[in-house]
């Protein structure tokens, strides 16, 4: 079976516009909620989010490209770009038939979708719709525009698991190169999910942090008072790439996929099953997958959504499978991104990476006082990060619906 690495890297997020600034703002605990300026959130029950902020679109895509492509499209090619970029890659020494594009969304063109259907009660219900109205609100279209723009014309397609979808499009992305299906990928997610119908469906579910006097110390994983997730928006992007092929042509590797997996909690359309059962079995296959056992992981990102159910939920879930690793430790880093739904597996998995090339555990900001539920064997990184010897990684992601979705990392 073909060993796949990692090539290429690119981020943009609330907590950075690209890489080194959004490394730099994770390793320094940085929060990046504030009140929500993308529309008038006084009348809801959430007034805050973790936005993308001081960044232009304009300086990064054409005008069409604006134009045509919903704000979640345009997030993925900014994304794509860098890490394109940053693997070097030359399309000239490759068939474009050998290069892929495998991206995660949980949500698709879901602004477009929700301003179209204003614009249609707005103008009396007559049928005056955009061209491009289908096409933007399309969940694939972020692959799609990866392939068209840059001529990958190999394996194309989305993947769609709520907020597992970023690390089931990596997943898939790991086992079609291992096929020999293509020798590059891209792969990740992307998500734009600050928007009114979006806000107001999540407060509706009392899935959303009300903490709007103090929104920068809402997201607070694991922690005795936790109440709910901060919304994040953005994209993270890897290239993946054959390991002989990445050899051959002398390519910066940060780390190899080690392995993936995923599981069904079975349980409940939102809720994650309460002792973690669908993500223990994911985590035990994902080490299978990888040939590792867990006593050889050095971290877990952890899923941690600020919820009161998840949290604890997947503390049992890390604690059954590596209560017996006194070398491993745990953070939470939504705690500082807010929750990017199907992107979050993609950041959470640079994060991972990142933490391996580094040598630096992120912590888990704004969480004073551990839940005395959470199993107390567990090492949860708080406040500061630290440094340590990272040779394996993890990254959880549940999504509603029950998909669990984990991937492995280890150092090359």
């Amino acid at each position: 079976m073909k060993r796949v690495v990692i090539t290429g890297l690119g981020v943009l997020s609330p907590a950075g516009n690209d890489l080194k600034s959004f490394w730099t703002n994770i390793v320094n605990g940085r929060s990046n909620a504030a009140k929500t300026t993308r529309f008038d959130a006084s009348g809801f029950k959430t007034h805050f989010a973790a936005e993308i902020k001081d960044f232009s679109m304009a300086d990064h895509l054409d005008r069409n490209e604006i134009k045509r492509n919903d704000l979640y499209t345009q997030y993925a090619l900014v994304a794509a770009k860098e890490a394109i970029e940053d693997s070097g890659f030359d399309l000239n020494k490759i068939s474009p038939f050998d290069i892929g594009v495998i991206m995660g969304s949980a949500q698709g063109g879901f602004e477009t979708f929700e301003q179209q259907v204003r614009d249609y009660a707005a103008n009396g219900f007559q049928p005056h719709f955009n061209p491009f109205f289908i096409p933007k609100t399309l969940v694939n279209m972020a692959a799609g525009l990866i392939s068209i723009k840059y001529g990958f014309m190999g394996i194309n397609f989305s993947a769609v698991s709520a907020c597992a979808s970023s690390n089931t499009a990596i997943m898939d992305a790991l086992n079609y190169i291992r096929w020999g299906k293509a020798k590059i990928i891209v792969t990740g997610g992307a998500d734009a999910p600050i928007s009114e119908a979006s806000i107001g469906g999540y407060n509706a579910l009392k899935a959303l942090s009300t903490r709007n006097e103090s929104p920068e110390t809402a997201s607070r994983p694991f922690d005795v008072e936790r109440d709910g997730f901060l919304m994040g928006e953005g994209a993270g992007v890897l290239v993946f790439e054959e390991y002989g092929h990445a050899v051959a042509r002398g390519a910066k590797i940060y780390a190899e996929v080690a392995g993936a997996a995923m599981t069904s909690d079975a349980y409940h359309i939102t809720a994650t099953h309460p002792e973690g059962k669908g993500a223990i079995q994911g985590m035990k296959y994902a080490l299978h997958d990888a040939g590792l056992n867990a006593e050889q992981v050095n971290y877990v990102n952890a899923h941690a959504t600020s919820t009161p159910v998840g949290d604890l939920s997947e503390s049992k879930a890390i604690s059954a499978v590596f209560g017996g690793n006194e070398n491993l430790a745990v953070s939470a880093t939504k705690s500082m991104t807010g929750h990017l739904l199907g992107a979050a597996g993609a950041i959470e998995s640079i994060i991972a990476v990142k933490a391996i090339t580094d040598g630096i555990i992120p912590p888990t900001i704004n969480t004073q006082t551990i839940d005395p539920e959470v199993p107390f064997n567990l090492h949860i990184v708080i406040k500061e990060a630290i440094n340590k010897k990272v040779d394996v990684a993890l990254s959880n992601t549940f999504g509603f619906g029950g998909h669990n979705g984990i991937a492995l990392f280890k150092k090359v």
